[in-house]
């Protein structure tokens, strides 16, 4: 496996629409918060960010995102009438309701496993692009996975001297466990635009972990950020920056954990490759980009060697778009 250098990062304050260009809204929304910037001739501004709504309606998110480009709007001194297009880029997965995205993300909806995940809701979906059509006449909701992949096409390590690589994805590695998939020059979405959930796989018979999904011993259900809190606070470990920080200086039970970690995340990444016979994965998010250093080696430990047919050549990266990949996951919907 041929480590491979990430695509210099652009800047997204630096970034600019094109002259006369009206201006758009960049909204991304996590299991844990939502950020909104305006972008326009005059670059990245006005970001407001606050943590995701999980109280009240089931309309509680969509009003919460009319409002904060509301605010964005007045922080960047833009009219909100003269938004042209919004762009969304949100973690799923997704419910087609009359063709319109509710969004039944199992870190924002409580209904998916019921009580048990102590979420304060019992939503089974969340209205998400009704309200927004209601309020702008040009919306663009994609998953964030799907943002992201398009944004490291565009402008990060899935593309070489400025053109988009044909067969890659982007994974994920935070709150939850998302991908995004291109094959053959095609961005996958299938029915509900819900290709790429790979998080919700299976990939070991370990099962004392409930993800919010429903699902007990899926990937999410044991990796994600959230998961690892859940599972490890008993043990010493209340989140997964205290587990990798023990796991540094030589705690022997840490290190032996995060090895899991990586097995299980290790083993998503092969049946990716094995499926869809791509040349490159770039990995970001939360858990991944500040431990990147320690994983990504153990990461491709993991794929290096199995079934060389397919392993040989393929490049396990970091995100070329660092830390911003959400940010410009969507931008790249309507940039």
């Amino acid at each position: 496996m041929t480590p491979q250098p990430n695509a210099p990062a652009i800047s997204i304050e630096t970034f600019k629409l094109p002259v006369g260009s009206p201006p758009v809204a960049c909204v991304d929304i996590g299991g844990t918060k939502v950020a909104v910037n305006i972008v326009d001739e005059q670059g990245v501004r006005g970001k407001v960010a606050e943590p995701t709504a999980t109280i009240g309606q089931a309309d509680a998110l969509g009003l919460q995102i009319i409002r904060l480009i509301g605010q964005s709007c007045a922080a960047a001194g833009v009219p909100v009438d003269r938004i042209a297009r919004v762009g969304v880029a949100s973690c799923g997965p997704f419910v087609l309701n009359q063709g319109l995205v509710e969004l039944a993300a199992p870190n924002i909806c409580g209904g998916q496993a019921g009580p048990a995940r102590g979420l304060p809701n019992d939503w089974k979906t969340a209205l998400l692009e009704a309200p927004l059509r209601a309020a702008f006449s040009h919306v663009r909701v994609e998953n964030d996975g799907i943002g992201a992949l398009e944004a490291e096409r565009r402008w990060g390590a899935l593309q070489v001297d400025g053109v988009p690589m044909a067969h890659c994805a982007y994974v994920t590695w935070s709150t939850g466990i998302g991908t995004g998939l291109c094959v053959d020059g095609h961005v996958l979405r299938g029915k509900n635009g819900n290709a790429g959930h790979a998080g919700h796989t299976f990939v070991v018979s370990n099962n004392d972990a409930l993800c919010g999904c429903g699902n007990v011993g899926d990937v999410e259900s044991l990796i994600a950020g959230n998961a690892i809190a859940r599972r490890f606070a008993p043990h010493g470990f209340p989140d997964a920056a205290s587990l990798f920080a023990a796991a540094y200086t030589g705690d022997a039970r840490a290190a032996a954990l995060v090895d899991d970690l990586c097995e299980v995340m290790g083993r998503m990444l092969y049946d990716l490759i094995a499926t869809l016979d791509v040349q490159r994965i770039s990995i970001g998010g939360s858990v991944y980009w500040h431990h990147r250093d320690h994983l990504l080696p153990k990461l491709r430990s993991v794929v290096h060697g199995k079934l060389p047919p397919l392993t040989d050549g393929i490049e396990l990266v970091s995100a070329g778009l660092g830390e911003r990949v959400g940010d410009f996951g969507a931008l790249a919907l309507v940039a």
